[in-house]
């Protein structure tokens, strides 16, 4: 790892720009990358973000644009697609018990087999409830074929969330438990939206801005998109990786997956799940990523299990054998390992994480220049630290201060297993899954981690069921292309995963990846958020962001 002062992704803040005004746009089918490289610049009637149509909902329904350019080489389209559809409503979503199982303490499930649902529907309907049983079907997946996902049982259909609300309340006083959605958070391809699309187009051969991702000023805590994009006086930023959300966890804000930022590895890839490479002067790829890392002591290499997490918590898993229960990546699950060896960075946070263990303080050189019998410490710019828990406590137990510690970690290349070069250019920000490889649709939902064995509600609710959403990659054109789709309200369906594949292609892109969705969801255009946020509280803290910042601000 190269020894160097932190710096922070934070820096003065600039005055925002007045929100846009625009109306909404339709697009085209995509171009395929030419094997020699980015196609030459496409007219206005050919480009696949300013012409045709999404790939979403029904043919023929509605679509309008409205194109912005925000400065030399960015653009940003503003879409809107179909409109109110009379033949959606608003239903009761029961709970249904997990009769199966063997444990009397086993949470209700959104869907179940279909003899359970069944049972449940019936037993509803005998205290006076309109239920019913229904298929939810598994979509394909480049691993994972199609088929039933398996069954929910809902209650009733309302023109009204308030008269859904009305029956949920009865319900409740029966004892039973439910939740009122909207079909048409579905996934149905019948819906006839409405959606709202921000589509973000870099062109590297216009551009001369930054490219960049910034996470404030340091790791672990967490800042909204709008408020990273005022810090960094960036023209537009969207939220970028999966990161640690509740304290259990790890530290909230810490990426959950890899993370490059100036160059430098902070942040340690889940298993080999694809990664938005992004080029400072506005190039893009997506990349299949794994890591190495070791710390050589008296003459001794051993393994490096983590970069700047709270050892023992690997969210989203994709670790190594050691890790429970899995080392594969499952994405929403945090696994545990009760000895690790973790390097810290200044840029972690304030302090390290504190509790059992030892940790050393390195000097820029290497050099020991703490010992300490317990974790936690303030790193200065230029120190590294590592931790060790558990039985890899034993491994520290001799170092003295004035010992050379050597600490090195390195990306690579998950296919080859060569080294991935970086340079200062260079930032990578985690996602998944992959959404379309070399044109084509691609969802690796299984080797992503996006499917839990045994909990089809999971999936439902994660991969089928729309939500707010995402999406970033590169064209055929060469260009960096960021996009954001409003969800979870009835004037904002959202995609499901198939569907962001979709728009991801219908959009031109030929390699695509999802990045954190729901209520992370953001873009901001001259610091202020475009489009509606899901939260109820309003726009959520994140742990990074892409931010597209403007020429005066290339150092």
């Amino acid at each position: 790892m190269t020894q160097r002062a932190s710096r922070r992704r934070a820096v003065p803040l600039l005055r925002a720009g007045a929100l846009l005004a625009l109306v909404w746009a339709g697009l085209a089918q995509p171009d395929a990358l030419a094997a020699t490289g980015p196609a030459a610049l496409p007219g206005p009637g050919t480009d696949p973000v300013l012409a045709g149509r999404l790939d979403l909902g029904p043919a023929g329904l509605p679509e309008t644009r409205t194109t912005t350019t925000l400065q030399p080489g960015v653009r940003l389209t503003r879409i809107t697609r179909g409109g109110t559809d009379d033949a959606l409503f608003w239903t009761l979503e029961v709970q249904i018990p997990d009769i199966s199982s063997p444990d009397p303490d086993a949470p209700p499930l959104a869907l179940s087999g279909e003899a359970d649902a069944r049972a449940e529907s019936e037993r509803l309907r005998a205290e006076g409830f309109d239920a019913r049983v229904e298929a939810v079907a598994r979509p394909r997946a480049a691993d994972m074929s199609p088929g039933t996902l398996g069954y929910r049982v809902r209650v009733g259909s309302w023109r009204t969330r308030a008269e859904a609300e009305q029956e949920r309340a009865r319900m409740a006083a029966a004892g039973e438990s439910a939740s009122a959605v909207y079909t048409g958070w579905d996934g149905d391809r019948a819906a006839g939206g409405p959606w709202h699309v921000d589509v973000v187009t870099i062109d590297p051969r216009l551009f001369t801005g930054r490219l960049d991702a910034a996470f404030g000023p340091d790791l672990e805590g967490r800042e909204t998109t709008s408020a990273l994009a005022r810090a960094a006086g960036a023209t537009v930023a969207v939220n970028a990786g999966f990161f640690v959300l509740d304290p259990a966890s790890g530290a909230p804000g810490d990426p959950a997956g890899v993370g490059v930022y100036d160059g430098e590895l902070l942040s340690e890839p889940v298993g080999d799940r694809p990664a938005l490479v992004l080029d400072e002067h506005g190039g893009s790829s997506v990349e299949r990523l794994s890591w190495r890392g070791s710390v050589r002591i008296g003459g001794r290499s051993v393994p490096l299990d983590g970069i700047n997490r709270v050892p023992g918590l690997i969210r989203n898993c994709g670790g190594d054998a050691t890790d429970r229960p899995t080392s594969r990546p499952l994405h929403d699950i945090t696994c545990t390992d009760d000895s690790e060896l973790v390097v810290f960075t200044p840029e972690y946070g304030a302090r390290t994480p504190s509790g059992p263990g030892r940790e050393l303080v390195l000097d820029a050189h290497q050099r020991v220049i703490s010992v300490a019998a317990a974790r936690g410490t303030a790193l200065a710019p230029g120190t590294t630290s590592v931790q060790a828990t558990g039985a890899a406590a034993d491994l520290l137990a001799a170092v003295r201060a004035g010992d050379r510690v050597r600490v090195h970690t390195e990306l690579t290349d998950a296919a080859t297993g060569r080294p991935r070069p970086v340079s200062r250019r260079t930032t990578i920000v985690n996602g998944g899954p992959q959404l379309v490889h070399r044109g084509q649709e691609e969802i690796t939902q299984r080797r992503d981690g996006m499917d839990h064995a045994g909990d089809p509600s999971w999936a439902y609710g994660w991969v089928v069921k729309r939500n707010p959403r995402t999406l970033a990659g590169t064209d055929g054109y060469g260009r960096t292309v960021l996009v954001t789709v409003d969800g979870r309200s009835t004037d904002d369906l959202g995609l499901s995963i198939p569907e962001a594949a979709d728009v991801a292609r219908s959009l031109g892109l030929v390699e695509a990846v999802n990045l954190d969705g729901g209520g992370s969801t953001a873009m901001a255009v001259h610091g202020q958020v475009v489009g509606r946020p899901s939260d109820a509280a309003g726009e959520r803290p994140v742990g990074d962001a892409v931010v597209v910042l403007p020429p005066t601000r290339r150092p």
